[in-house]
């Protein structure tokens, strides 16, 4: 065992959990895959691309862990709802994480309708089929579950220049919170993280540029997140 999986131990353990996590390609979310799989979980890796998620799920094997790779826009609700089919045939889901997220900065009267919608329907309208389809599947065979929603500090406060992002990720919050009060329950638990600002491949340019360390230094702790702190 690793010093970082004894750590995780330490933390909680996941031993037969079925996880589907969304946005595993890279990021945050392909951090995610690594803690959740060395915490005993088996995770059903989601994103645009398998090829980027291919040399994961190997490293991921080779340290005993247990992860499938699955090719998905959750832009797409049909495609969306036949991952969710697809991954309860190896096991039913016991935690969904949608993780995978886009940004289109742009001035206001700059941003296209084509911009939005992507933003929006990746952000907020794709968590939320994914998380009605995990629902339904919960409630039928009367499992508890467990939904966890990346949101983002900027669906509580705003930056400038992400009214798509900032719109889309406060729904996301939202969305929770009324999900909560319908399934809370019925043994369905649903929770949001809103991370701050870390590097990730979605905005490690912007936050090296000036723009980015006068943002660090109006952070308390006078830098940005690390990945390990969500863990």
């Amino acid at each position: 065992m690793s010093k970082q999986q004894a750590f995780l131990a330490t933390l909680f353990e996941l031993n037969n959990k079925h996880i589907l996590l969304t946005g595993a390609s890279s990021g945050l979310g392909r951090h995610f895959a690594r803690t959740l799989a060395r915490a005993g979980a088996r995770v059903a890796m989601v994103a645009r691309s398998a090829d980027k998620m291919h040399d994961l799920a190997a490293e991921i094997r080779a340290e005993g862990g247990r992860c499938e790779v699955y090719a998905l826009d959750v832009r797409d609700r049909e495609a969306t709802r036949a991952c969710v089919a697809a991954v309860e045939l190896v096991a039913p889901i016991d935690v969904l994480i949608n993780n995978a997220g886009i940004a289109r900065p742009s001035a206001p009267e700059k941003l296209a309708d084509a911009e939005w919608d992507e933003v929006y329907e990746t952000n907020l309208r794709g968590p939320w089929v994914l998380a009605q389809a995990v629902i339904k599947c919960r409630l039928a065979d009367q499992r508890e579950c467990s939904i966890i929603n990346i949101a983002s500090i900027l669906g509580i406060r705003a930056i400038g220049h992400l009214a798509p992002y900032s719109a889309a990720k406060a729904g996301l919050i939202n969305l929770g919170r009324d999900l909560c009060v319908d399934l809370a329950a019925r043994g369905i638990r649903v929770n949001a993280l809103a991370p701050g600002y870390f590097f990730t491949e979605m905005n490690d340019e912007w936050l090296r540029s000036p723009a980015g360390d006068r943002l660090r230094q109006r952070v308390p702790a006078k830098r940005f997140g690390q990945a390990a702190e969500l863990d």
